[in-house]
């Protein structure tokens, strides 16, 4: 029922948001390891299947490459699209891989006869997705229509057809486009990711390179990997072949269902290593019927700053075990209306046990905006319960909220905002907790996230905005390129050298 994908799509030296993957696995019968009680049903299965070919012919008319066309800067967008990603951007300025690529880059672009003129183009990124209904809807990444302005599907036979964007979400990187024919299409059908076992075979079908519909085959590495993209990680990761262009693109099961979307890959050279990861199917669906209906999906929203509970911590507050999720500061929202405090550690939701920060997010996220929870605190060496009534907030009305908190706790005039950072005091005293980063921004080229926190600044204490901007001014009057920050993530530090920007 489904078909190919082509395209080059984004490109990332390491967990690079491109992992359209394509599985093909030639004549997989002859070294197999196995114990002699499942050998006899194992090759019998895979002879009758005569490979793979049975499972492709079906699904692979349902894959599509997607082009898409942007009014980014061509050098920008190809800059990001092949050197971009956590991974990376993190590795140190001088690090042997982040040099070479940026030299060969600033080697091989063209020279600009005009310095001074500004070309806006409009470049091409490629990806891939595939139809999950007969009237037109695909599938593919956010990463891979984002800052698109126009969007074409090729389908298997080469047929073109434009685009319209339904909706996309950037916390779990998926996207619907729709496209308008009198033809019934093929598509494929989602299965049950739950039923997936390491070990289980699995096929994908992509464009890398730009090469066409290819397919590649592996097995379930793992499950629900966290590759710190978000707090809603967690891919199935797969050893098929996957690299650049292959974003967006269906990993089958061996009925030909559809139980992941690829997504990430994890690679030093920026090309297949046999680590990629899949969003699994079960996310998929949630989020791709609400895009579908609403053109955005709505998830509940406690109003919570949290951390995560250290072993430290549990046994200071008297916490048998180090789990939940620590209140740093309840928002404006339903959690302080309800009563929820700094210092409160969430140890359940409607009655489930919280295992740490990430899973509340998760849990949370999974409610429908509107409805009543009984949130499980942990207070003065007691359980306690409170009835929270969910809310709803936008990626625009976050980002408001955030500065607005952050205007609240002082620094009213001056912020971060030039350089892609909003950031408010921590509770401690020590440094400042970045709350939400410009990914355009110099800031998220240099691998800060949200959640991390700036210690020092030049080797100066931060204890709050002001401390910042004060010695960014003091370094343009020095004539200075860069400041140096010292950045904290979880219990991890770095330095990192962020440009200043000029007067």
């Amino acid at each position: 029922m489904v078909k190919k994908a082509f395209f080059k799509t984004f490109v990332a030296v390491s967990f690079s948001a491109i992992l359209e993957s394509a599985l093909f696995f030639s004549g997989c019968t002859s070294s197999l390891l196995i114990t002699k009680a499942h050998a006899s049903s194992v090759f019998t299965s895979l002879m009758q299947q005569q490979g793979f070919a049975d499972i492709v012919a079906q699904v692979k008319p349902a894959v599509v490459a997607v082009q898409v066309k942007s009014n980014k800067k061509k050098e920008d967008r190809f800059f990001s699209n092949f050197f971009s990603g956590p991974g990376f951007d993190q590795l140190p300025d001088q690090h042997p891989l982040k040099r070479f690529f940026k030299e060969f880059y600033d080697f091989d672009k063209p020279k600009n006869k005009f310095p001074h003129q500004s070309r806006r183009l409009r470049p091409i990124a490629f990806g891939s997705g595939f139809f999950i209904s007969s009237d037109g809807y695909i599938v593919t990444n956010d990463h891979v229509i984002s800052d698109g302005t126009s969007y074409t599907v090729v389908l298997d036979d080469g047929t073109e057809l434009n685009a319209k964007l339904i909706g996309k979400d950037p916390k779990t990187d998926l996207a619907v486009l729709k496209v308008s024919d009198k033809r019934k299409f093929s598509y494929v059908d989602f299965g049950d990711d739950s039923k997936l076992r390491v070990g289980d075979w699995v096929v994908a079908i992509g464009n890398p390179f730009g090469l066409g519909g290819t397919v590649t085959a592996g097995i379930v590495s793992a499950r629900g990997r966290d590759i710190g993209t978000g707090v809603y990680d967690d891919f199935i990761q797969i050893d098929a072949a996957v690299n650049r262009g292959n974003s967006g693109g269906p990993t089958f099961d061996l009925n030909g269902k559809v139980v992941g979307v690829n997504t990430a890959i994890f690679s030093p050279s920026g090309g297949n290593v046999g680590i990629a990861f899949a969003i699994p199917a079960a996310t998929v669906k949630q989020v791709v019927q609400q895009l579908i209906e609403k053109g955005s999906v709505q998830r509940g929203w406690l109003g919570v700053q949290i951390q995560p509970v250290t072993k430290e911590i549990s046994d200071s507050i008297g916490l048998k075990e180090a789990k939940g999720a620590l209140v740093t500061d309840p928002l404006k929202g339903p959690a302080e209306k309800a009563g929820i405090k700094a210092g409160d550690v969430i140890i359940s939701v409607n009655n489930e046990k919280v295992a740490d920060a990430r899973d509340l997010a998760k849990r949370i996220a999974n409610i429908k905006p509107g409805e009543t929870v009984t949130i499980g605190i942990w207070r003065s060496g007691k359980e306690e319960s409170i009835k929270v009534k969910l809310a709803s907030m936008s990626e625009d009305e976050s980002k408001k909220e955030a500065s607005k908190h952050s205007n609240e706790r002082g620094d009213l005039d001056e912020t971060l905002e030039d350089y892609g950072l909003i950031v408010i005091p921590s509770d401690d005293g020590v440094g400042v907790v970045v709350t939400d980063v410009d990914t355009d921004s110099d800031a998220a080229d240099k691998g800060i996230r949200p959640g991390d926190i700036i210690v020092t600044v030049n080797n100066k204490p931060v204890k709050k905005v002001s401390d910042i901007v004060s010695t960014i001014k003091n370094a343009q009057q020095l004539g200075r390129k860069a400041i140096l920050l010292q950045v904290r993530t979880n219990d991890q530090n770095r330095f990192v050298a962020l440009p200043i920007l000029k007067k």
